[in-house]
C-alpha cells in the first residue's frame, strides 16, 4: 500500500516538535480522518530557518507531514508559498488515492503558518476561532473527544489520549 519513501517518513520522521518561539503556526484537521496537523516556523531574513511539525493521524499524515518540512526547509516565504499539496505527494514518490487529501492539509498547513507570519509581521491579529456547535451527548450518556472520539469524563479540558486542548468543558 505504502512506497518505501512514505515508510520511510512514517517510521522516521524528520522535524518533529514545537518551536517555542515560533513566528508562524498553522494548524488545520479533517474531521472526517481525524488528522490534525501543526507546523512552526521559525523565520529570520524571509527564509525559513527552522520548521518542526506534531501530527495525529495516520501514517500518510505524518510522512506529509516530515516531508513536507524537509521540502520548505531553507525556502525564502516566497518560495515556500509556491510549495502545494502535488509537491509534497511527487517527493513522497507518491500516495494511495485513499491518502491524498494528506498531501492537501499539509501544504494547507504550511500556507496557514506563512500566513500566520506575514499577520504578525504587519501587526493583524486574527480572531481566536470559536467552536459553532454546542457540547451534546452524541453517543448517550458519555462524552467523547472531537478530535480522536476516545471516551473523556464530563469536565474534561485536555485529551490525554491525543493531547488536544479541549476550548469548552466535557
Amino acid at each position: 500500500m505504502y512506497n518505501k519513501v512514505v515508510m520511510d517518513h512514517f517510521r522516521n520522521p524528520r522535524n518533529v516538535g514545537v518551536i517555542e518561539q515560533a513566528n508562524g503556526i498553522g494548524e488545520v484537521g479533517n474531521p472526517l480522518c481525524g488528522d490534525m496537523m501543526t507546523i512552526y516556523l521559525k523565520i529570520t531574513d524571509e527564509k525559513i530557518e527552522d520548521i518542526k511539525f506534531q501530527t495525529f493521524g495516520c501514517g500518510s499524515a505524518i510522512a506529509v507531514s516530515s516531508m513536507l518540512t524537509e521540502i520548505a526547509k531553507g525556502k525564502t516565504v516566497e518560495e515556500a508559498k509556491k510549495i502545494t499539496n502535488k509537491d509534497v505527494a511527487k517527493a513522497l514518490e507518491g500516495l494511495p488515492k485513499n491518502k491524498l487529501h494528506c498531501s492537501n492539509l499539509g501544504a494547507d498547513a504550511l500556507h496557514l503558518a506563512l500566513q500566520d507570519y506575514e499577520d504578525r509581521k504587519t501587526g493583524k491579529k486574527r480572531p481566536e476561532e470559536v467552536r459553532a456547535e454546542k457540547h451534546e451527548h452524541v453517543h448517550g450518556e458519555n462524552c467523547y473527544c472531537p478530535y480522536c472520539d476516545i471516551e473523556i469524563k464530563e469536565g474534561s479540558t485536555f485529551c490525554e489520549a491525543c493531547h488536544s486542548s479541549l476550548e469548552e468543558e466535557h
